[in-house]
C-alpha cells in the first residue's frame, strides 16, 4: 500500500502515526532504529507515541535510517513543520479566559533567556502602562481586572537581569492614538524609562527615509526555540527550526533600522511632547 501523506491530518498524532507506520513497513524495532539514529529508544517511542513534537532534525535522521525516499520523504518533512505550527484564535482564549493565557505566557517567559518583539502596531503588555493594559482589551467581554492584573504582574521579568530582550516598535506602534493625548504621553514615558533598564535594548523605527521592508505582523521569537506571530483573529505559534531563523533574521534586518539609546529617548521625548500639547 502506498504511503499517503495527503490523508493525514496535519497534527502530532498523525505525524507519529506515519513515522510508527514507516518503521513497520520497513521491518525495524525501535530499538534498532535508535541505535542507528544515536538516539535513545525512549525518545524513539515518545516521538512515535506522539507524546512530543520531534525537530525535524530528528525526523531527517528516521527517514534517512529507514531508506524512505522522495516525494515520501519531504512530504513527512512537511508535516513535521505542520504539526510544529499552532493556530490560537482569540474566540477560544476568551472562551478559556484571558487570564489563563497570561498564565501561559508567565510560563513562557520564565524558561527563555533571550527575547525579540517586532511591534508592528501596538505597544505589548510588557510595556505598557496600565491604562494602556485597560484600553488593549477594552472590548473583550467578562471581568477584566484579573487579566489586567496579570499583564502588570508579568512585567516583573524585564528585571531579572539573567535575561535579555530586545524590543522594536515602529513609529506607528508608538504613536498609534489608543488613549486620550496625556495618557498616551505617559505611555511614551514609559517607554524612554524601560529603556534604561541594563538587560533590555528598546528602538523605534520612525517613518523617515526609505525602508525598503514590508513588514507584515507583529512577532515575537524566544530563544531559538518559538515564534509567535500574530494576526487579527489570533495567533500562529511556530516551533519548527527553519521558521523560528526565518524570523529571527527578519527582526535583524528591522532592527538594522532602528534608533536606540539617547536617539531612541530623543525620538519618544518629542512625541510625547506633541501629546502634552494636545491636551493643553
Amino acid at each position: 500500500m502506498t504511503f499517503e501523506p495527503e490523508r493525514l491530518g496535519q497534527s502530532r498524532s498523525d505525524l507519529a502515526e506515519a513515522l510508527r507506520s514507516l518503521r513497520k513497513r520497513a521491518g525495524r524495532t525501535q530499538t534498532w532504529l535508535a541505535r542507528r539514529c544515536s538516539m535513545s529508544q525512549t525518545k524513539v517511542s515518545i516521538i512515535e507515541s506522539g507524546k512530543i513534537n520531534p525537530a525535524i532534525v530528528d525526523v531527517d535522521l528516521i527517514l534517512e535510517a529507514l531508506g524512505v525516499d522522495d516525494p515520501t520523504a519531504s512530504q513527512v518533512l512537511e508535516l513535521v513543520r505542520t504539526a510544529n505550527t499552532e493556530w490560537q484564535d482569540h474566540w477560544s482564549s476568551r472562551r478559556r479566559g484571558l487570564d489563563k493565557k497570561q498564565n501561559e505566557l508567565a510560563g513562557l517567559e520564565k524558561v527563555t533567556t533571550e527575547f525579540r518583539f517586532f511591534l508592528l502596531s501596538a505597544v505589548t503588555g510588557l510595556l505598557a502602562t496600565p491604562d494602556y493594559v485597560r484600553a488593549s482589551i477594552a472590548e473583550v467581554p467578562g471581568d477584566q481586572s484579573r487579566t489586567i492584573a496579570k499583564k502588570l504582574e508579568r512585567q516583573s521579568v524585564l528585571c531579572d537581569s539573567s535575561k535579555s530582550f530586545t524590543f522594536l516598535l515602529t513609529e506607528q506602534a508608538v504613536r498609534w492614538p489608543l488613549l486620550p493625548p496625556l495618557a498616551m504621553a505617559t505611555q511614551l514615558d514609559r517607554l524612554a524609562t524601560v529603556s534604561r533598564i541594563p538587560n533590555i535594548r528598546l528602538g523605534v523605527i520612525p517613518l523617515a527615509g526609505r525602508i525598503p521592508e514590508m513588514p507584515l505582523n507583529t512577532f515575537t521569537v524566544y530563544d531559538r526555540r518559538l515564534a509567535t506571530v500574530e494576526t487579527g483573529t489570533g495567533a500562529l505559534i511556530l516551533r519548527d527550526r527553519r521558521n523560528v531563523n526565518a524570523y529571527r533574521e527578519d527582526f535583524e534586518r528591522y532592527e538594522s533600522y532602528a534608533l536606540f539609546g539617547d536617539e531612541c529617548r530623543e525620538l519618544l521625548n518629542e512625541w510625547s511632547t506633541v501629546f502634552t500639547r494636545q491636551h493643553e
